[in-house]
């Protein structure tokens, strides 16, 4: 079958699928939309501002409008914290104190935050160092272990906090669903209601109609440059959440006592607005891009999950090689479809925070945004390619071509 065919017969298996799709992006932008108009939003919230950064309204509203898109009483949102790793480490370090304990129920997050919570050697600064204990229960066949969790939840008075990771990291599993995540925060309360219950929110904001805090989750964090930024914002984070969370969370950002009240941003604040604004419809070009890819590879014989008809909760798409030499020349297939250095041919390498040599396609305007065409994966088997992107679904079909010419030739 010739490569238009085939992407052909793959659109027509996920036209379900994407109609769901289209449904759930209206939704999700009438209440970003409502956001936006509750608080009254106007180009003079664009305005840059300099030194202590007091009654920056900028600043201030951006904070207002996440909080009202994500459904939480406050929350804070600044081009400041660099990844989703560092939004969820400010999370963590801003409401633990020595000797509380985390239990993370849905086993161990990945390989960058293993190191900041002192699971992977004894890092300064790390959780550890100040008595924070970070204990992961495995998942039992990618469900949580419920019986496990009710134990330790009865027996250790230390934890204080419950920790949710919704994507699956660099894990063969499913995303939770925003369902599966209220169930697990209503089983959690049934037994202790004084634990904070954290998400990890990165790569899952808008791929359904509500949020975790929508359901009960007290925090939850992500990054800008992923499904929040809506491929605009050039950097930032954001934690969400509880207001007396929040504002704990912002005293370890700045300086205790002074919070969300101080920090300047000396570039204009537009692209955050604009990305937020966007982030629907660009989500929505994710979710039918990793849909399209699903069925493609499935076409080829290759293992992927989730499935064209799963149910989704993050943007990625999973594809398993037997090789890594396949694995690589997927990789580059892709970092050759990309607008931006597609001339580069990507290679593995020892990544900062990754026990494992590391390739990464990302050929993308905002470095390491994975709302743009990318892939990644660590080279350990089974050799498994993390896809996400991209911002037009159009993008998506003319790559698929590059990557589908150069996964028949590896076959």
């Amino acid at each position: 079958m010739k490569i238009n065919e085939m992407i052909e017969t793959a659109e027509k298996r996920a036209a379900n699928a994407f109609l769901r799709v289209d449904k759930n992006a209206l939704v999700c932008q009438e209440r970003v939309l409502k956001a936006f108009q509750a608080h009254r939003i106007s180009a003079r919230h664009f305005a840059p501002t300099e030194g202590y950064g007091y009654d920056d309204v900028g600043r201030d509203a951006l904070d207002e409008v996440f909080a009202d898109a994500l459904t939480a009483e406050s929350a804070l949102v600044r081009p400041q914290i660099a990844n989703g790793t560092h939004a969820i480490f400010l999370a963590l370090s801003g409401v633990l104190e020595p000797n509380d304990t985390v239990l993370s129920l849905t086993g161990t997050p990945y390989d960058t935050l293993e190191s900041a919570v002192g699971l992977n050697g004894d890092i300064p600064n790390a959780l550890s160092r100040f008595s924070i204990r970070f204990h992961a229960i495995p998942l039992c066949n990618d469900h949580i272990d419920f019986e496990k969790a009710g134990e330790e939840l009865k027996k250790d008075a230390t934890i204080r906090m419950v920790y949710l990771q919704r994507s699956r990291g660099y894990a063969w599993r499913t995303a939770m669903t925003v369902k599966q995540i209220g169930e697990t925060i209503a089983f959690v309360r049934s037994i202790r209601s004084d634990v904070i219950v954290f998400v990890d929110n990165c790569y899952g904001e808008f791929t359904e109609e509500i949020e975790p805090t929508a359901v009960g989750a007290d925090l939850i964090a992500g990054s800008l440059i992923k499904n929040c930024g809506g491929g605009i914002a050039p950097t930032g984070g954001y934690i969400a959440g509880r207001k007396d969370l929040i504002e704990a969370v912002s005293y370890r950002q700045t300086v205790p006592g002074c919070g969300k009240e101080i920090g300047s941003y000396a570039a204009s604040y537009r692209p955050f607005y604009q990305g937020l604004f966007m982030a629907p419809h660009v989500v929505a070009q994710c979710l039918k891009s990793a849909i399209l890819f699903s069925a493609l590879f499935e076409s080829l014989g290759l293992k992927t999950l989730p499935g064209v008809d799963n149910a989704r909760s993050d943007i990625i798409q999973s594809v398993m090689f037997d090789t890594k030499e396949e694995m690589i020349a997927f990789m580059q297939a892709v970092q050759a479809a990309a607008p931006i250095d597609s001339f580069v041919v990507p290679e593995p390498w020892d990544m900062p925070g990754y026990t494992d040599p590391v390739i990464m396609a990302a050929g993308t305007f905002v470095q390491g945004a994975t709302t743009e065409l990318s892939a990644d994966g660590p080279i350990r088997a089974p050799y498994t390619a993390y896809m996400q992107g991209a911002l037009t679904y159009e993008h998506a079909v003319l790559a698929a071509k590059s990557v589908l010419n150069a996964l028949i030739a590896a076959h």
